[in-house]
């Protein structure tokens, strides 16, 4: 199994807009809609960042709560292998692709879809991953029982699920990859 990271060439692999001051990531943000206006991110609304930033908060926790490990306060984010829709989102896409055994399991954490919606009050379709956290060993059986949703649902007909998120909660392997880039 690869994990994958996505990213704009002109930005470079791994910058969270969160990682900032909220009010940075907001400025960010607004630059990226004006400089990159075919970029998905460029699509997101105002509260994205104070969302993104409470859904963080949940993800915490609840890997906390499993044993997990948190080495940095925002976890870095890749998907469980490719995801067809996921490199459509940048105008200049580039991905890093890292062997799942690269990293500790004790240190990541995934979502059946995106967290945002996973974790959102807003979807309510009873689906057994949803407002669902699992480590490595859980989410495996998991993706015995759906498979990967890329593969029944990249065009998001089927709902928001589109990929398995991966939330890194430590540097350690990333900075090996980013090095070599």
């Amino acid at each position: 199994m690869y994990l994958y990271h996505y990213f704009d060439k002109r930005t470079g692999p791994f910058n969270s807009m969160t990682a900032l001051p909220e009010d940075e990531g907001n400025k960010l943000l607004e630059q990226i809609k004006v400089q990159r206006p075919g970029s998905m991110c460029a699509q997101r609304d105002k509260e994205y960042i104070a969302n993104r930033s409470n859904c963080e908060k949940i993800l915490q926790k609840e890997f906390l709560a499993k044993g997990g490990i948190i080495e940095i306060p925002h976890p870095q984010y890749m998907v469980v292998e490719h995801s067809p829709w996921l490199y459509s989102w940048y105008e200049r896409p580039e991905y890093i692709k890292i062997p799942v055994e690269e990293f500790d399991p004790r240190k990541i954490s995934f979502t059946y879809g995106d967290s945002m919606p996973t974790f959102s009050p807003k979807v309510n379709d009873g689906k057994e991953y949803r407002r669902k956290l699992y480590t490595y060993d859980e989410i495996l059986g998991i993706i015995d029982k759906y498979g990967l949703p890329q593969e029944w649902n990249n065009d998001g007909v089927h709902g928001p699920e589109r990929y398995i998120e991966v939330h890194v909660w430590s540097d350690e392997t990333i900075r090996k990859y980013v090095q070599n880039i």
